[in-house]
């Protein structure tokens, strides 16, 4: 049965190359791409051995390359087709069978490898005499033996999760995990460099040590001392929590193999939230067309997953980059601004997310007067998000920096700037649509990238052009020396914006009432 599984999951391999041209030229260009970081990586840990912090990169290596393997199946979760026990449900398998099997073919591929690499890698680099030698040769497989079966434990136990419509909003966010990776590696990069290197680590290092799959590199570091029975204590305590994984593993394998999927059982009687909507409910939104328009736009934000993949990336770097330039001493209050430059990106290829189901909307617009109220009614339901989330990072990021009277020009430059994007971006949906597809991760569908490039970074350089006399009267104040007169930068900056909206609202509106039909050509390609 274990060869049998072994068999499978190297058919999947090939025949999933099989699809088409553009995938085995992906999956070739990132295995390389692997490989040849993993090259380097054992590269430098080879260059570590026998240096002073050897031990502590190591085993912090350890314990982020097993945090990305208890992560990756709850955002990659499509990654993997074997991932999914729930395929082999009906098979008269056994789970000790299934452990034993899915184990060793989850050894076969580029992560495997690449997590072997490293393991090798960072035990040499520990390793200083034949004990820790022994030690080291022991520790590399246990790792990756380790993570592997964390790998299968978080899958197994989440994968009804992961194969519903919130697991896939966790596949989509992904890229936001990423991004703010980068951002706390950098962070940290430059903490370290002003904390006098890497040995700022070792007291974090000294309790990793104790933590599996790391404790199976500080049983090598422990060797290396010649603390044996540390040594003993942390290997023992890796191979412990193997045993408990695999434990886990096979809890949830019964589980998924013995008890009915759940899905189906609740469509069968209306649930309490069914009962909820379908009796009278308060409305907290403008009647008529306008509230329609409003709550389906923030339904949009909460149910689909594409827009809510592109609000919380938007809401999370657009605080992300004034707060972490604050806390590396390189912040400026007109970061701030960046919030409303990103959220105000949001407004662009409004009917995008409708897809093809923008008929719908196209069936209700006669007029120009129609397509200008559909048009506010979606900057509205915008502006209930942006413009809080806007004067709270302004406040917070002025607060970080304690420059409290610079907040009203500020929080003017954000209104000014948020108005300005709404503005293009209206003129953008109307002009440069393009379609979103539901699935796979790609946010245009082939052969519209242009248009997307067109509309979203020709808009940001019209909406920075826009700002242009609020930016002017800033510069003005300051460089004339009157700096009592900033405060009014605030109702300028916020008629200005409101102006700004307007007008932009207005011109478009005449636009998307003759483009209807091109539109909806447009956005129903995806």
């Amino acid at each position: 049965m274990t060869r049998l599984l072994v068999q499978l999951k190297l058919a999947l391999l090939r025949n999933g190359l099989r699809q088409s041209t553009g995938r085995r030229a992906a999956y070739i260009a990132s295995a390389v791409a692997v490989l040849l970081v993993g090259a380097l990586q054992l590269l430098g840990l080879i260059l570590l051995h026998g240096t002073e912090h050897a031990a502590t990169v190591a085993t912090l290596l350890t314990a982020v390359l097993a945090l990305g393997w208890a992560v990756f199946p709850l955002f990659f979760p499509s990654g993997d087709e074997t991932l999914d026990p729930t395929r082999l449900v009906m098979l008269p398998l056994h789970p000790d069978q299934l452990v034993r099997g899915l184990l060793v073919a989850s050894l076969v591929g580029i992560g495997p490898l690449f997590t072997l690499t490293l393991a090798a890698g960072a035990a040499y680099a520990t390793a200083g005499d034949p004990a820790s030698a022994v030690v080291a040769v022991l520790a590399a497989p246990l790792t990756l033996l380790t993570c592997v079966a964390l790998a299968r434990a978080v899958a197994a136990a989440n994968i009804r999760l992961l194969t519903s419509r919130r697991g896939r909003d966790l596949a989509v966010l992904s890229g936001l995990v990423v991004a703010v990776g980068a951002q706390l590696v950098n962070f940290g990069a430059q903490r370290l460099s002003s904390a006098g290197g890497v040995g700022a680590l070792d007291p974090v290092a000294r309790v990793v040590h104790w933590i599996p799959p790391a404790s199976a590199m500080g049983a090598v570091e422990a060797a290396e001392r010649g603390a044996y029975g540390t040594s003993a204590a942390r290997l023992l305590l890796t191979a412990a929590a193997l045993i408990a994984l695999l434990a886990v593993w096979r809890r949830a394998l019964t589980r998924l193999m013995t008890s009915p999927d759940g899905s189906t059982l609740a469509a069968a009687e209306p649930t309490r939230r069914d009962r909820r909507t379908t009796g009278p409910r308060r409305r907290l939104l403008p009647e008529g067309r306008t509230g329609a328009v409003m709550e389906r736009g923030l339904r949009y934000v909460w149910r689909d997953p594409k827009t809510k993949a592109a609000w919380v990336t938007s809401l999370a770097i657009g605080l992300i980059v004034p707060v972490f330039n604050t806390l590396q001493g390189t912040g400026s209050v007109y970061f701030a601004c960046f919030a409303s430059g990103m959220l105000g990106i949001q407004m662009y290829n409004q009917f995008g997310q409708d897809t093809s189901a923008f008929w719908t909307v196209a069936m209700t617009i006669s007029t120009t007067r129609d397509a200008y109220e559909e048009l506010r009614a979606r900057t509205l339901a915008l502006l209930l998000i942006t413009l809080p989330y806007a004067v709270l990072v302004t406040v917070l990021t002025t607060a970080m920096l304690g420059a409290w009277a610079d907040l009203p020009e500020v929080l003017g430059l954000s209104f000014a700037l948020l108005g300005a994007m709404l503005a293009t971006g209206a003129w953008s949906s109307a002009r440069f649509p393009y379609s979103i597809p539901q699935e796979g991760y790609k946010n245009v569908a082939p052969g519209q990238a242009g248009l997307a490039w067109i509309g979203i970074f020709g808009g940001m350089v019209a909406a920075a052009l826009l700002c242009a006399p609020v930016l002017a009267l800033t510069i003005t104040l300051h460089a004339t020396g009157a700096d009592t007169w900033t405060w009014t930068l605030l109702p300028v900056g916020a008629a200005y914006g409101t102006a700004t909206t307007y007008l932009g609202l207005r011109l478009s509106a005449p636009r998307t009432a003759s483009r209807l039909p091109e539109i909806l050509t447009a956005v129903s390609k995806g």
